[in-house]
Order: structure tokens, then sequence, then C-alpha cells
């Protein structure tokens, strides 16, 4: 929700001049054939970091699960 709301208080700021300047800079100074492959990597480390996210998820529903499913002594 925070991240959201920073989100777009920061789009806002920002206007379709100043994207497109800041999209030029990031064309010139890394070209075009270098693009692609930034964006595959962080596609990867998003990926990665959701795969971590769920798997931290289940591991904590699985352990509340096992509390609730063993008696209490």
């Amino acid at each position: 929700m925070i991240q959201a709301n920073f989100l777009s208080v920061l789009l806002g700021v920002l206007g379709t001049q100043e994207i497109i300047i800041i999209l030029v800079i990031i064309l010139l100074l890394f070209g075009g054939r270098k693009i692609p492959e930034l964006m595959r990597g962080l596609g990867r480390g998003v990926r990665e970091f959701n795969d971590a996210k769920s798997n931290v998820k289940k591991e904590i529903e699985d352990g509340i699960n096992e509390t609730k499913s063993t008696p209490q002594q």
C-alpha cells in the first residue's frame, strides 16, 4: 500500500517530457543492445524475489497449521 502511494506520487511529479528525457538518457548510456539484457536480469531478480516470498509465506502457513494440528499439553 505504501509502495503504491509512493509510486503514484513519484509518477505524479514526473511529467511526460521528463519521462521521455530519462528514457533517452538511459538509451544513450546503455545502448539498444544492452537494454534487453538489463530487463531480462531485472525480470529474473523479480521472479526470484517473488519465489522466495511465496516460499516464506508457505513455510509460515505450514508452521501455523502444524501448531494447530498438534494437541497442546
